[in-house]
């Protein structure tokens, strides 16, 4: 090899070994950099990991991360908090905290976690440690090693219990509200900003005769719609101009009518929905208000026919304020006081109408009429043409529309004839009195009298027996007999005679008459055979009445069965019963009983049906008039051989 291939050959190997050194130098210096880079990359890994373990500790939220068996490895504060367990001391696996029925569909969820590595939005129930049940809301996925193997699962747990409540309210809210709507007696449609249907309800669609359901209308144009169903209005181009006119003015529209071709009235309300300055739709209702209207001018027909009857009826109107000013009077009233309505409208009728006294009466009546009181009272008037006369005025308190109080009403009648004729009435009483009075003294008189001469009859007979003793034959000692049975009836008769003309007088005299204690002392004092008895079945009540006469009503009745009782064991039943406003009193025997034909004739004075020397006739008939003082009424029922039974009634 020559000098020069040497040469040439140490140049290269000069060259390639500087060339090695620079390569070190720049490798050395890139290893260098590399380090520094791996130390940099480290200490960041740390601030970051550092960083997302504080982000994950003090989330709101729970954060949760278990092993693929679902044994739990960690829970940060917030988790701790919602699931109330401490990882640190508690062994927890998720399908402890599974809600029961939501385990099935947690199954499904964690397989789709295996498969997919993440899943979101799955929302559950859970158990806490108190065994609280809570909803809640997961997004979740599977943590990887180096090689890409998954090694567990993490998630982010938010509770959204209340969340879940509030929207179970809201829909129980829109469900009700819903129900409400589509049950409402009036047409509704709820459109959104676009004019398009939302909400509607069957009434809406019975109103306008529309063949779909209401769901069926949902999404419609209301503007087409309204084109379509003009031909329904009596009116159709005022139809349709007039919900153009809403449409643009976008303002409340509170009863507006519609006539429609079938005669049906609606009343239309219109009202934008806005938030904010942002129109969100437009609500309509429609009311069928035929019936309502229809009644409002039959309301109107009837107050007019009314006000004619009232302006021409016979008797006087007058409507006052609360300061008895007239405020109308009706064409009666004018005739019955003489001033037409211009003359008193404004006045007080106090001032005008009342004579002595009167306007005192009036004041008090006014303040009756303001506690609501109504009734009726007599007012001497004096007329226009100065005649004073007498009305009898019905007055009540007169109301608006809100329950106040704002005058009285008062219908006059002109009762001045009949007042005469109450003072001819109480002078014919007075007289009667008198001559009521006159004669009860005069039959006193006449029974004195009358009686007088029986006496000396009756003395004479006895006188002449006794100057003839043993001298009479038998034929002159009945006839004797005769003449004293006679005597005797006479007498009888007579003081029957005053004590039915007595029966009247001295009605007033009443008092608590106890029956019980009347009725012992009567069976004590009366003549009752022992083959009879007397039973008086219930308790007798205390009534109010005249003692003396209610006495001489049981006393006859009872006398009047033992009379005529033929039975070998004779009874007699005393019993009542308590009615509304009477008492009804029943006395039966078993007697020789009355023929119906006679019913209605033995209460009649005189009539005695058994002609014995005891019967005069009157007793029933003073029977029939004590009940009849005491307003009260007597019937009979009878059957001959049987026995009779006496009803009466007396008031309480």
């Amino acid at each position: 090899m020559s000098q020069d291939q040497v040469d040439i050959l140490k140049r290269a190997l000069d060259r390639e070994k500087k060339a090695r050194k620079a390569a070190e130098k720049i490798l050395e210096e890139k290893s260098r950099e590399l380090y520094l880079t791996s130390q940099k990359l480290e200490n960041l890994l740390d601030e970051k990991s550092s960083q997302l373990q504080g982000v994950f500790e003090n989330i709101v939220d729970a954060y949760v991360v278990m092993n693929l068996n679902g044994h739990v490895l960690k829970f940060n504060e917030a988790a701790t908090r919602l699931f109330g367990y401490d990882v640190d001391r508690d062994d927890v696996n998720i399908v402890n905290l599974i809600y029961k029925e939501d385990y099935q569909y947690a199954i499904t969820c964690f397989m789709d976690l295996q498969a997919n590595g993440f899943f979101k939005d799955y929302e559950t129930r859970i158990y806490t440690k108190s065994k609280e049940v809570k909803w809640v809301h997961v997004n979740g996925s599977i943590v990887y090693d180096k090689n890409k193997n998954p090694i567990a699962a993490q998630g982010i747990v938010r509770d959204i219990t209340a969340e879940k409540a509030s929207e179970e309210k809201l829909i129980e809210s829109e469900n009700r509200l819903s129900t409400l709507i589509l049950n409402l007696d009036s047409g509704i449609v709820l459109e959104d900003e676009n004019r398009n249907i939302v909400l509607t309800n069957k009434k809406f669609c019975d109103l306008f005769n529309i063949e779909a359901q209401p769901s069926d209308l949902i999404g419609k144009d209301c503007v087409t719609s309204s084109q379509k169903n003009k031909v329904l209005f009596k009116d159709p181009a005022a139809f349709i101009k007039r919900m153009q006119a809403i449409d643009k003015a976008k303002k409340i529209v509170i009863g507006d009518e519609l006539e429609m071709v079938d005669g049906k009235i609606l009343e239309r309300n219109y009202m934008p929905i806005t938030i904010g300055e942002k129109s969100k739709g437009f609500l309509w209702t429609f009311t069928d208000v035929t019936l309502k209207r229809t009644y409002r001018k039959s309301l109107e027909v009837q107050k007019q026919k009314y006000y004619n009857i009232i302006a021409n009826m016979n008797l006087g109107l007058v409507e006052v304020n609360n300061n008895d000013e007239i405020l109308m009077i009706n064409q009666s009233f004018t005739e019955m006081s003489g001033y037409s309505e211009v003359e008193v409208k404004g006045k007080k009728a106090a001032e005008i109408f009342s004579a002595e006294g009167g306007t005192e009466i009036i004041k008090e009546e006014n303040k009756k009429r303001q506690k609501g009181q109504s009734n009726s009272y007599e007012f001497t008037a004096i007329c226009k043409k100065g005649k004073t006369r007498h009305w009898l005025i019905s007055g009540a308190p007169n109301y608006n529309l809100e329950g106040e109080k704002i005058g009285s009403i008062g219908i006059h009648l002109d009762i001045t004839e009949l007042k005469e004729l109450e003072l001819q009435k109480e002078k014919l009483l007075l007289k009667l009195e008198r001559s009521n009075d006159e004669l009860q003294e005069y039959a006193h008189i006449v029974s004195h009298d009358l009686k007088s001469p029986l006496r000396s009859i009756d003395a004479l007979v006895n006188w002449l027996k006794e100057d003839n003793k043993g001298k009479l034959d038998d034929i002159s000692l009945k006839n004797f007999s005769l003449i004293e049975a006679t005597l005797e009836k006479m007498e009888q008769l007579i003081s029957d005679v005053l004590d039915y003309s007595s029966i009247g007088t001295d009605t007033n005299i009443k008092a608590e008459v106890n029956l019980n204690k009347l009725l012992t002392d009567l069976t004590t004092i009366l003549y009752i055979p022992n083959h009879i008895s007397v039973k008086i079945l219930n308790q007798l009540p205390v009534i109010k009445g005249d003692a003396t006469k209610l006495q001489q009503l049981f006393q006859n009745l009872i006398s009047n069965a033992v009379k005529f009782i033929d039975k070998e064991v004779g009874l007699i039943i005393i019993d009542f019963e308590d009615l509304k406003s009477h008492y009804k009193f029943i006395i039966k025997d078993n007697g020789i009983g009355i023929d119906k034909q006679f019913h209605d004739k033995i209460f009649k004075i005189f009539h005695a049906l058994n002609k014995s020397k005891d019967s005069t006739g009157i007793g029933l008939s003073i029977v029939k008039k004590i009940v009849d003082l005491h307003e009260g009424q007597i019937w009979l029922e009878s059957e001959p051989k049987v026995g009779t039974t006496f009803y009466f009634t007396l008031k309480k």
